[in-house]
């Protein structure tokens, strides 16, 4: 697999914006993980893609984005997605192993699995306080019209996305990822409009795209088409996780003393996972004495 990458264009009379990101290493890093379903794959990885491109559009160097799938009758469970400023993505479904159904065509009902009602939330940290948070209605619980719909009614932005997940049929392996986003900013006429509609309804299906060797700059100039188109910028992106022995114990501290010693196990241990990465953190009573001894000295950590 190439790289995985985002590249971010702007028409050059600055009426819309276009994000295509390739993320085939990074879902098929996500299913190893987890340990994925077929469903849940297709469902975590259009997730992973999409809170990549917004994350990728945040300004502020510490921010994040979440983006968070409830859906009612859910077989996933909630399915999250953590991206930050560029880009890097990190997620996981809450049942990775539930059943797969399929469309009469043959491709994976998304919706079937994530549930086509329920909420979707999206939580802008800017690492600067409250953080701001969004939810909204599911649209289809295919998520990528989930993801338009959001920008509709939360943001009043007009956006067109499309995601995919391409796996292979006989080993569910990930064979392609990928992403776009489109964007009409303020000023936008009714003849960039309507070129949008008239390019969007012409589209292919991303995974197709990427199957036919389309680079993210030729998805995005044929999304763009008819319009002089300029490149913002162009990054790899990486599935990562932000997890450490110190983020634990910083967690660890949060809680009274009694509830820390207690978390030892009948061999004097205790374990963390991190729902992410699936790290496990041990820690001996003793340590856990020693993080209760450095909290009440007021020590840091």
């Amino acid at each position: 697999m190439n790289e995985d990458k985002i590249i971010r264009c702007i028409t050059s009379d600055g009426s819309v914006m276009a994000s295509v990101a390739e993320t085939s290493n990074i879902v098929y890093t996500a299913s190893k993980v987890h340990l994925t379903s077929p469903a849940a794959t297709a469902a975590l990885g259009r997730l992973l893609t999409a809170a990549s491109i917004m994350g990728a559009q945040l300004k502020q160097k510490d921010a994040s984005i979440t983006l968070r799938i409830n859906g009612n009758n859910s077989k996933t469970g909630a399915v999250i997605a953590v991206s930050d400023s560029k880009g890097n993505v990190r997620g996981y479904v809450q049942n990775p192993d539930c059943l797969t159904e399929y469309y009469n065509n043959g491709k994976i009902n998304v919706a079937k699995a994530v549930g086509s009602t329920g909420t979707l939330n999206v939580m802008r940290d800017y690492g600067t306080g409250d953080p701001y948070i969004g939810t909204v209605q599911l649209v289809s619980g295919e998520i990528a019209e989930d993801i338009a719909g959001y920008y509709a009614v939360s943001e009043q932005i007009p956006t067109v996305c499309s995601l995919g997940v391409l796996l292979d049929k006989q080993d569910h392996e990930v064979l392609l990822s990928g992403g776009l986003l489109i964007q009409l900013l303020p000023g936008a006429d009714d003849s960039v409009i309507d070129k949008i509609e008239k390019n969007a309804n012409a589209l292919e299906p991303m995974t197709t795209m990427l199957a036919k060797g389309m680079s993210a700059r030729e998805i995005c100039q044929t999304a763009l088409n008819g319009f002089e188109v300029e490149i913002l910028d162009e990054m790899p992106i990486h599935y990562a996780c932000t997890c450490s022995r110190e983020r634990v114990i910083r967690a660890f501290i949060t809680l009274p003393d009694d509830e820390i010693r207690s978390m030892a196990d009948e061999k004097g241990y205790a374990e963390a996972l991190c729902h992410f990465c699936k790290k496990r953190y041990r820690f001996s009573k003793l340590q856990l004495e020693q993080i209760i001894k450095q909290k009440n000295s007021g020590s840091s950590f």
